[in-house]
């Protein structure tokens, strides 16, 4: 091998070593996780056991374990733009994603949702299903949704089921509600 395929080979590596770091958020602690290629993780409600779980998992899914690294570049505009989310002064993110946790009909129904559901609105399951060109996959758009490894980034919170009610979410219902509060969609709690 000579040293251009290592140099390469060494990039390709560093791309793929994920950075972390937990933060403090209108929801609670959030685990973050990123790669050379943007944001590859938002877990919800990092105690120390979920964080690690999460952290093995990402480590299995990348080939290498995740490092510690609050204050990294990396990690850094992300850790800003979701204070900035959850103060109210932020209704997009403007964030390199890396989508490589996902694939096929998932990644393509998360990519419309961050796309075309926008800060303030809800888009039914059905609805999401339509818009990808698969009118009758709202269940398969439901597991999507639980499969999404960005939530907040990629708002899963914003699909609703069509009779109006709440709908599931991976980080629990009252977190739903209020992260929907805090977009307007919902009246905020209140105690």
């Amino acid at each position: 091998m000579n040293e251009d395929q290592r140099r390469e080979d060494q990039r390709q590596e560093d791309r793929r070593q994920a950075v972390w770091a937990v933060v403090g958020s209108g929801i609670g602690p959030l685990l973050l996780a990123a790669t050379g290629e943007g944001l590859v993780t938002v877990a919800f409600h990092a105690t120390d056991e979920v964080r690690d779980r999460a952290l093995d998992r990402l480590g299995s899914r990348l080939g290498a374990e995740p490092v510690h690294a609050p204050r990294s570049p990396l990690l850094a505009e992300a850790i800003r733009q979701l204070a900035e989310y959850f103060a109210g002064g932020r209704r997009d993110f403007e964030l390199p994603l890396d989508w490589s946790l996902i694939s096929g009909f998932n990644r393509q129904v998360l990519r419309e949702l961050a796309s075309g559901v926008p800060y303030g609105s809800v888009v039914g399951y059905g609805d999401l299903a339509r818009r990808v060109g698969q009118p009758r996959a709202a269940q398969a758009v439901g597991i999507a949704m639980g499969a999404n490894p960005l939530p907040v980034v990629v708002p899963c919170h914003r699909v609703v089921e069509s009779d109006g009610g709440i709908g599931g979410f991976g980080g629990g219902l009252e977190t739903k509600r209020r992260l929907l509060a805090l977009e307007g969609v919902l009246p905020q709690p209140l105690f």
